[in-house]
């Protein structure tokens, strides 16, 4: 049986994780967090998702929520360390939203970060992350 090929987007103009396959776009003093299309499959469709209460102080590398897929619960890990001020809420209710549109509306969590300075070089440009994304899977359409 062949191997499905990843077809997805990296768009410019956002950082991202290279370890979880997570996106962060800095929004004035905020940050909004993602999962990368890459990430989303990997994982398989996400059917449900659900992010820590607001007010969670977040460290680097650990769950800001989790999302269900058709075969597992997975922890988000978060590609940098945060106070979780807003959850998406459509995206909660309506978690198809991460699938189709995983660097608009279906963003997950907003927040203040703690430590964005030191945290945001481990962080990568889109270009950079296009080779990773190549590096994981060869045949990648990327648009």
């Amino acid at each position: 049986m062949a191997r499905e090929v990843f077809r997805g987007a990296v768009p410019d103009g956002l950082l991202y994780d290279t370890r979880h396959d997570m996106w962060v776009r800095v929004d004035g003093d905020d940050v909004v967090i993602g999962a990368t299309s890459l990430g989303i499959f990997h994982a398989g469709e996400i059917i449900a998702f659900t992010a820590k209460p607001r007010g969670a102080e977040v460290d680097n590398g650990r769950g800001l929520g989790t999302v269900e897929c058709a075969k597992t619960v997975l922890a988000v890990h978060a590609p940098v360390s945060f106070v979780l001020t807003q959850a998406n809420e459509d995206a909660e209710e309506k978690p198809a939203l991460i699938n189709r549109d995983p660097y608009g509306r279906g963003w997950m969590v907003r927040g203040h970060a703690r430590d964005w300075e030191r945290e945001r070089t481990a962080l990568v440009d889109g270009a950079t992350y296009r080779h990773h994304v190549l590096a994981m899977e060869p045949d990648a359409e990327i648009t």
